[in-house]
């Protein structure tokens, strides 16, 4: 008869390597050299620069915003439409005026009603 003996030896895990927790946290960047870790900072700021620039856009930085000093305020006659004031009133364009008109007024869409009263930008 054959006998069969078992040595239980503790077996590191091929995850854990033998490190410890101290050690990761002394060096954080593990095994690095000079590239890796000037690649590493170069994406890090590319994505800081493009989120910072993600932002700006969100909030609204560089828009052009209109500073029109005065208004007159007219009486919308009967059978007039939005373009027809703006026509009367603008200098050039009579699109960019009909949209003054209606960011000046709040105006959700196109549709004026006879008598109201809107402010006209005239500067």
């Amino acid at each position: 008869m054959s006998a069969v003996t078992f040595n239980s030896v503790a077996l590191k895990s091929s995850v854990n390597q033998g490190i410890s927790k101290g050690e990761l946290l002394a060096n954080p960047s593990g095994t690095l050299n000079r590239r890796g870790r000037l690649a590493r900072t170069l994406v890090v700021a590319s994505l800081a620069v493009v989120l910072m620039a993600g932002f700006a856009a969100r909030s609204g930085a560089g828009d052009q915003v209109s500073h029109a000093t005065s208004y007159v305020t007219v009486a919308v006659p009967a059978g007039a439409t939005l373009w027809s004031i703006a026509s009367a009133y603008s200098i050039g364009d009579t699109q960019a005026m009909v949209e003054a008109i209606r960011e000046a007024n709040n105006l959700p869409g196109y549709d004026i009603v006879a008598g109201a009263r809107l402010r006209i930008p005239t500067a």
